[in-house]
């Protein structure tokens, strides 16, 4: 018995030896639950009595607001084609002389260019001889018609006289109407004022978007001198898929800006909805602006969005919301006295006025709950800062 005590000992000692050294691993493993916590602790976020005055937190609620559900789409400014005019030389001749430059404000009637062309002096000595041999004409055929009513003369010469007549009458009307083509008045042409150069005229008033030609330079009736461009009934010219045209109609409201503008943002009113689809399969949708505005030019691009309704949602002021790594997070208050604060992600919706629409997860229920609403920015600046040093 003795022998099997002196064994059975050692045995003892050894197997208590392992339980004890179990028991001590056991203890160090973190279980599901404690990891757990350690996951959501990377989602608070903690201030000292200093850091919270330096930031500037002010709370707030989640609220129910009205925003304007909007489409958003891109386009361009244009002028109606009535407002855009390419100016052209008749009857084509050499660049004699023009001061215009792109920019230039022009009115309309305005000289803007003179051009000369050998062939413009036979235009108006072929008018003025038609023109004299008109008036001989005339008096012959009012005689030779007296004559023929007395039965003086042959119905022969009067036929004739009545032929000449009528001929000169025609050839005279034309010739007139190709010295208007050029820019000369029929009726203050005299012999003494045959000139080889006419004046270019521009037909409405405006800003010189081209000039084309230099000077002593031989331009053809189709080439074009100069663009001119009024700009004080630009419209937007919107480009809108086709799956989203059954959502717009005529008087809606549009608010669009410029890239280089994004905080400037102007107004206009849906006016014309286009009836074809284009080849990238959307459909020319034209605004009216509300003001007109001599800073824009056709041609610039513009980002815009058509109000299509209104809709009710929960809201905050857009500052509360702060951007991570492709995410949308606001701040709620955990605990107001140790200045803790959790980080929830929501999803951004509507904007308008300062304020953005929120999906909330589950869990969070908007009347009891407060939300940073200033200084959201740099508590999360804080939490990166922890999870660098981390």
């Amino acid at each position: 018995m003795k022998i099997q005590f002196a064994f059975i000992q050692p045995f003892a000692i050894l197997l208590g030896a392992l339980l004890i050294s179990c028991g001590q691993s056991t203890k160090e493993e973190p279980t599901a639950e404690t990891a757990g916590e350690t996951v959501e602790s990377s989602h608070l976020v903690q201030l000292t009595a200093g850091q919270y005055q330096q930031a500037g937190i002010e709370l707030g609620q989640i609220e129910q607001r009205q925003l304007s559900r909007y489409l958003r789409v891109n386009g361009v400014l244009d002028v109606p084609p009535e407002n855009l005019v390419s100016i052209s030389a008749p009857m084509g001749g050499f660049l004699k002389s023009t001061h215009m430059l792109p920019g230039t404000r022009v009115r309309k009637g305005q000289v803007i260019a003179v051009i000369e062309h050998p062939d413009y002096i036979q235009l108006q000595q072929d008018y003025l001889d038609s023109k004299s041999r008109l008036e001989y004409a005339t008096l012959e055929y009012n005689r030779q018609q007296e004559l023929n009513r007395e039965n003086v003369n042959s119905a022969k010469v009067f036929q004739q006289s009545t032929t000449e007549y009528q001929v000169l009458q025609h050839r005279v009307k034309s010739l007139e109407e190709k010295l208007k083509l050029i820019g000369l008045n029929p009726r203050q042409l005299q012999s003494e004022a045959i000139s080889s150069a006419i004046p270019i005229h521009t037909p409405i008033s405006g800003y010189v978007k081209a000039v084309n030609v230099n000077l002593g330079k031989y331009v053809n009736p189709a080439d074009v001198l100069f663009d001119i461009v009024n700009t004080e009934h630009m419209h937007l010219a919107l480009s809108v898929f086709e799956r989203d045209i059954p959502r717009v109609r005529e008087e809606q409201k549009v608010l669009f800006h410029l890239p280089n503008e994004p905080e400037k943002e102007r107004s206009g009113t849906v006016h014309l909805v286009g009836k074809s689809i284009e080849a990238d399969k959307t459909v020319m949708v034209h605004v009216h602006l509300n003001q007109d505005d001599p800073t824009l030019l056709p041609g610039m691009y513009v980002n815009a969005r058509i109000e299509t309704g209104d809709s009710t949602a929960y809201a905050l002021p857009s500052n509360a919301i702060v951007n991570a790594e492709g995410k949308s997070y606001i701040f709620i208050v955990k605990n107001p006295q140790d200045h803790a604060y959790e980080r929830v992600e929501v999803q951004p919706a509507l904007s308008e006025k300062g304020f953005t629409a929120i999906g909330l997860p589950a869990g969070v229920e908007p009347a009891r709950t407060q939300v940073v609403v200033k200084g959201a920015f740099a508590l999360l600046a804080k939490m990166m800062n922890v999870e660098e040093e981390d």
